[in-house]
C-alpha cells in the first residue's frame, strides 16, 4: 500500500484534514446536529431520525468516533452517544484559522 506522506505535513494541517474528512458526508453532519440538539442519544435515536439503516448510521458513528469529534459509551446493550466538547471546540479552532489565514491575504488574484 502506497505512502500518504501525511507525516511531511503539519500536525495541524493533519487535524484540519481528518476532520474535515469525518465532515465529508451529509449524514455525519446530520448526526452531529442530532447530538448537540439533544446533548446525548441512543444508536437507535439516531437511526429513527435519518432516512438510513442503522448498520449504515453505525459507520457514520464509527468515523465520526474515529475522529474524535464524538464518544460513546456502553449502556447495558445500548450505546450513548454524544459530542467531544474539546474536539468540536478544537475543531472550531483550526478551522478559524484557517479561514483568518484567507481574509489576511492579499486580494487579487487570477
Amino acid at each position: 500500500m502506497g505512502s500518504t506522506k501525511a507525516e511531511e505535513f503539519s500536525l495541524r494541517d493533519n487535524r484540519i484534514a481528518g476532520y474535515a474528512k469525518a465532515l465529508a458526508h451529509p449524514a455525519r453532519i446530520a448526526i452531529l446536529r442530532i447530538l448537540i440538539q439533544r446533548n446525548t442519544c441512543i444508536c437507535g435515536d439516531i437511526v429513527d431520525a435519518l432516512p438510513l439503516s442503522q448498520s449504515t448510521v453505525s459507520q457514520h458513528l464509527k468515523e465520526l468516533k474515529s475522529a474524535g469529534l464524538i464518544k460513546g459509551e456502553v449502556e447495558g446493550v445500548k450505546v450513548c452517544y454524544c459530542i467531544n466538547d474539546q474536539a468540536m471546540e478544537t475543531l472550531e479552532e483550526v478551522f478559524r484559522e484557517l479561514f483568518a489565514v484567507y481574509h489576511s491575504k492579499p486580494s487579487g488574484c487570477c
